[in-house]
């Protein structure tokens, strides 16, 4: 005769099979989960490192303006003293130029320790190179004028001048300078483009540039255009690549270009320099005239005759 299942045991059974539905289930979840665990650990470990961390941007104005502060103006303030110097020698003939060479060497060791010190970001690498080619001219700067300050105060004023603009280090010093100056101002122009998708960060001048593409250019490509001019000229100038650029247009919206039958940047720039006609703090003096509604970094010496 058939059993029939008590309540108890009809309870028991049930309760087993509800008991071993949670099991296979849990089981299963188990596994589920180990796997996702399993895939997003090798997902992870085949991601980039710099897709998983993203570096900061480079050239922001925070950087060009401290690099402003800790390596530009030092070097200026050294080569605005051996300019002065320069003027005190060829104006006075009873000028102590031994001495006066002796402290320029001092002044450019001491520039180049305080500028060695600084720490660029290597990001920025247009910064960091700027950065070691002051240092190198500094520094050769410094042999050359320790060198020379023992004859300094033999013949004219010109006469040791000439000395000095023939010597190996001296030149080198000076390339290494306006190589540094034209990073600087290449670096400005990196900037722009992080702001303005328009502007061209590696932007480089043809052998000819004519007037009217000149015309088109945004400011900071036209300094970037002096500054290469510039640093192609191997002299030591007072004034700075917006100087020139200031100058420049200038001489284009006087009608001068015009009526010397000049067609392009080169011409100008190299008429300008030739009869001295570029100053320091041309831009400063023309900028609200043609630069009122242009974008620049917020540098001291955009903004101050420095």
């Amino acid at each position: 005769m058939e059993k029939r299942l008590n309540r108890s045991d009809l309870i028991f059974s049930l309760a087993f099979i509800l008991m071993l539905i949670i099991a296979v289930g849990a089981f299963f979840y188990g596994v589920r989960v180990g796997t996702d665990r399993v895939e997003a650990k090798y997902a992870a470990a085949e991601t980039p490192e710099s897709s998983a961390t993203p570096q900061p941007n480079a050239y922001q104005q925070q950087d060009l303006v401290s690099f402003y502060h800790t390596v530009f103006l030092p070097y200026r303030e050294f080569q605005n003293d051996w300019l002065k110097a320069q003027d005190k020698w060829l104006s006075d003939p009873t000028a102590d130029r031994a001495a006066s060479m002796k402290d320029l060497a001092k002044s450019a060791q001491h520039k180049y320790d305080a500028i060695k010190k600084v720490q660029v970001s290597s990001i920025s690498q247009q910064l960091k190179d700027s950065q070691t080619n002051y240092l190198k001219s500094l520094k050769l700067f410094n042999e050359s004028f320790s060198k020379l300050a023992a004859s300094a105060n033999q013949g004219t004023g010109q006469l040791v001048l000439d000395k000095v603009n023939a010597d190996s280090y001296y030149k080198n010093g000076l390339t290494y300078f306006l190589s540094a100056q034209k990073q600087y101002f290449g670096s400005m122009l990196k900037w722009a483009e992080s702001i303005d998708p328009n502007i061209t960060g590696d932007y480089e001048n043809s052998e000819t540039l004519t007037i009217s593409k000149w015309k088109t250019l945004p400011l900071v490509v036209k300094m970037k255009v002096a500054s290469d001019y510039l640093s192609s000229q191997t002299q030591l100038v007072d004034f700075l690549p917006h100087d020139l650029t200031a100058r420049v247009d200038q001489f284009i919206v006087s009608g001068q270009a015009d009526k010397r039958k000049i067609i392009s940047f080169n011409a100008i720039a190299e008429l300008l320099m030739s009869t001295g006609a570029v100053r320091s703090g041309d831009f400063i003096s023309m900028k609200s005239r043609y630069y009122e509604n242009e974008q620049l970094p917020q540098l001291p010496f955009f903004f101050s005759d420095n």
